[in-house]
């Protein structure tokens, strides 16, 4: 029986060092003004060149990332596989323009996706379509226009051109391969890129996954419709089922502009489209894949439950459960013990590269309700148990 409290099981990879590490990080970022304060001040003491990179390293890269190269994520990815928990590689360098650029992130997508068909612990792949091409273009390439400008036209295949081969390099690999979801105004072409892959490669298991963000009160129609257009097409429709990320751009941007905001009303309106988001994926299985991307414990529970009222078997192919690295432990190594699919999502770059990304992990910990004082409440559990353990013996 699912058992979430259980911290023996949920910290059992972590030594005595690595649980006091994450007890003073989650303490840290449990002060939002410590969490403000470092988001501004730490990105100019590095471009200062202040010798801060080694501190970061040692503490809130090492709870959250895996290394700086694929090379270095080796030894986490062992780590989690000698527990049944897969790594999903994630290159999470962000903020680049130039096509130099973009074209050396698709090298190191492509390098995960080989990765990929060489290790029985890494089961997708993923890639945001930012890092491989202008913001600004994917904004121009979603609205509902003709591009006629040729030099966009060419800037924007451009993208497409790299997006494919992702795409084709994954099903080349027979590599599961998340594309990962971004801002509403960027979205359409992402969604309409991702289902043209899909019908090309999708027809006998999912390859290609789209991403839904729950958070938006239009993603569970958009679901539905999908499910139709996949069973109409012949296809299974790979589902990376996630609540999302850019809820406070999102309002701020609709408020500026003077359009409906496409975000839920509040936390629980999210909570139940994605619980009935999940609940129609079951009832559809025969024509969808999904990995339930959740911090949530009620989510996984449900998810679990539901499969079992089904007779859907834990480690059935199509079903999966995935949290970040560095939390949640208690949700995932709990669900792996009683034999469900389980992975890990393990950013990786150079330290200085993936900052925003932590910073944003860092924000994220502060701003989510009852996050950071779940993550405390359960380490010190846990610290509590080996010393009375300790103390008996």
């Amino acid at each position: 029986m699912l058992d979430f409290s259980n911290t023996e099981i949920a910290f059992r990879a972590k030594n005595k060092k690595d649980l006091r590490r994450a007890y003073w990080l989650f303490k840290v970022v449990s002060f939002p003004w410590i969490v403000r304060f470092g988001k501004r001040i730490t990105p100019w003491l590095i471009k200062l060149h202040f010798p801060i990179t080694g501190l970061i390293k040692k503490t809130i890269f090492k709870q959250f990332c895996g290394g700086e190269t694929i090379d270095e994520c080796e030894a986490c990815t062992t780590a989690l596989g000698e527990f049944k928990i897969g790594t999903i590689l994630d290159y999470s360098v962000e903020g680049k323009t130039s096509d130099e650029d973009f074209e050396h992130t698709t090298q190191v997508i492509i390098s995960t996706i080989k990765k990929a068909s060489e290790s029985k612990h890494i089961p997708f792949a993923v890639f945001k379509v930012t890092g491989i091409g202008r913001f600004d273009l994917l904004e121009v390439a979603s609205e509902n226009r003709p591009v006629r400008e040729p030099r966009t036209v060419q800037e924007i295949e451009g993208i497409k051109a790299r997006f494919v081969r992702i795409c084709d390099a994954a099903a080349e690999q027979g590599v599961r391969l998340f594309v990962d979801a971004e801002e509403t105004w960027i979205q359409p072409v992402l969604d309409a890129w991702t289902w043209e892959m899909m019908r090309l490669h999708n027809k006998e298991r999912a390859i290609i996954y789209n991403t839904v963000q729950m958070y938006r009160h239009d993603r569970l129609a958009f679901l539905k419709e999908q499910g139709n257009r996949a069973k109409e097409a012949g296809i299974i429709y790979g589902v990376k089922l996630v609540r999302g990320a850019y809820m406070e751009k999102e309002r701020a941007r609709a408020e500026a502009l003077g359009y409906p905001s496409p975000i839920q009303a509040d936390k629980a309106s999210t909570d139940r489209d994605y619980n009935e988001a999940l609940k129609y994926i079951v009832s559809e299985r025969a024509h969808f894949a999904v990995c339930a991307g959740s911090h949530n414990e009620e989510s996984s529970l449900l998810l679990a439950e539901w499969m079992a009222m089904q007779h859907i078997a834990a480690n059935e192919e199509r079903f999966y459960f995935a949290q970040l690295l560095g939390m949640s432990d208690h949700i995932s190594y709990n669900l792996a013990n009683q034999g469900y699919n389980v992975a890990k999502y393990v950013p990786f770059g150079p330290v200085k590269e993936v900052l925003p990304y932590l910073l944003r992990r860092a924000d994220e910990n502060t701003s989510v309700a009852g996050q950071t004082g779940r993550e405390l409440r359960l380490i010190k559990s846990e610290i509590k148990r080996r010393k009375t353990i300790n103390k008996k013996a």
